[in-house]
C-alpha cells in the first residue's frame, strides 16, 4: 500500500485508490481526459444553446441547465482527486471537505430532479405534439427548473448539516475519494442508525421518485410511438428520447448503486468504481450522447462554424 502523508493535522485523510499504487497512474489519466472533455463538450451545448435561436425550445433550455450542472458536478470532484491521484498527500481541509459535500450533494441531487423534468418534457412532445407549445410555456419551464435547484440545494442543506455535525472522536480517515453523506457517516463514533434511516428515506425521495416518474413518462411515450405508423415519425421519436433514456441509464445506473446498496458493502473498491462513473465518466458522455446522436445540435454547431468562417472572409475581403 501506497504511504499516505499524514502531516497536516486536522485534515481529513481521502485513502482514495491507495492500496493500489499503479491503477492511480492510470486512472489520473484518465480523470484528467476525462475531466478536459467534460470541461469543453459541456461548455460547447451551453454556448450552442445560447447563440443559435433553433435551439432556444424547452428541451435546450433544460439540457443548457442540465449541462451547467454536470459542468459544476464534476468541477467540485475532479480537481481535489486529481491532486490527490498525483502525489502522496492525501488529505482535505475540514473546510475543503464541508464545501465539496454541500456543492458535489446539491449539483447531484438536482440533477436527479432536473433529469425527471427532461423525461416530462419529452412526454409533452411525444404525446401531446399539438399542444406541446401551449404546456412547455417558458413560465412552467423555469418554475421546473426552479423546482430542480430548490430540491437540490434543500436537500444538501439539511443532509450535509446533519452529517458535518456527527460526532467523528477524531476519525479522520474516509475511505472514499470525495467527501460524500455515506462515507463521512461511517467516521462517526455513535450510534448513526437514525442517520442512515435519514440516508435511506432521502434516497427514496430524490433518487427513485424521479426515477418512478422517468418511468412514468417513457411507458407512455412507449404507448405513443407504437401507435406510429410513419417510419419517419418513429425514428424522430426515438431520436428525440434515446439520448435522454440513455443518460438517465448511466446516471441512475450508478447513483442508486451507491446510495441504495447495503451500508456494508460501501467502502469495498466497487462502490468507488460506480461513484466514479457518475462523478466522472457520466458527466463527460453526457455531451457526446446528446451531440453524437442529436441533429438539432450538430446543425447548430454546422451553422455556427459556417457563420464564423464567413465573417473571417468578408474581414479578408476587406
Amino acid at each position: 500500500m501506497t504511504t499516505i502523508n499524514e502531516s497536516l493535522a486536522g485534515d481529513f485523510i481521502l485513502v482514495g485508490f491507495s492500496d493500489h499504487p499503479q491503477l492511480e497512474k492510470i486512472l489520473f489519466v484518465v480523470v484528467l481526459i476525462s475531466y478536459l472533455l467534460t470541461l469543453l463538450g459541456n461548455t460547447a451545448i451551453i454556448l450552442l444553446s445560447s447563440l443559435d435561436p433553433m435551439l432556444h425550445t424547452p428541451m435546450y433550455y433544460f439540457l443548457t441547465h442540465l449541462s451547467f450542472v454536470d459542468l459544476c458536478f464534476t468541477t467540485s470532484i475532479a480537481p481535489q482527486l486529481l491532486w490527490n491521484l498525483h502525489g502522496p498527500y492525501k488529505t482535505i481541509s475540514p473546510t475543503g471537505c464541508a464545501i465539496q459535500l454541500y456543492t458535489s450533494l446539491a449539483l447531484g441531487s438536482t440533477e436527479c430532479v432536473l433529469l425527471a423534468v427532461m423525461a416530462f418534457d419529452r412526454y409533452a412532445a411525444v404525446c401531446q405534439p399539438l399542444h406541446y407549445a401551449t404546456v412547455m410555456h417558458s413560465r412552467l419551464c423555469q418554475s421546473l427548473v426552479g423546482m430542480a435547484w430548490l430540491s437540490g440545494v434543500g436537500n444538501t442543506l439539511i443532509q450535509g448539516t446533519i452529517t458535518l455535525r456527527l460526532p467523528r472522536c477524531g476519525n479522520r480517515r474516509i475511505y472514499h475519494f470525495i467527501c460524500e453523506v455515506p462515507a463521512m457517516v461511517k467516521l462517526a463514533c455513535v450510534n448513526i442508525h437514525a442517520n442512515e434511516v435519514q440516508l435511506f428515506m432521502a434516497s427514496l425521495v430524490l433518487l427513485l421518485l424521479p426515477l418512478t416518474l422517468i418511468l412514468i413518462s417513457y411507458g407512455y411515450i412507449a404507448q405513443a410511438v407504437m401507435r406510429i405508423r410513419s417510419a419517419q415519425a418513429w425514428r424522430k421519436a426515438l431520436g428525440t428520447c434515446g439520448s435522454h433514456l440513455l443518460v438517465v441509464t448511466l446516471f441512475y445506473g450508478a447513483i442508486t448503486a451507491v446510495y441504495i446498496q447495503p451500508n456494508s458493502s460501501y467502502a469495498h473498491s466497487q462502490g468507488k468504481f460506480i461513484t466514479l462513473l457518475y462523478t466522472i465518466v457520466t458527466p463527460t458522455l453526457n455531451p457526446l450522447i446528446y451531440t453524437l446522436r442529436n441533429k438539432d445540435v450538430k446543425g447548430a454547431l454546422k451553422r455556427l462554424l459556417q457563420k464564423d468562417r464567413a465573417q473571417q472572409s468578408e474581414k479578408l475581403k476587406r
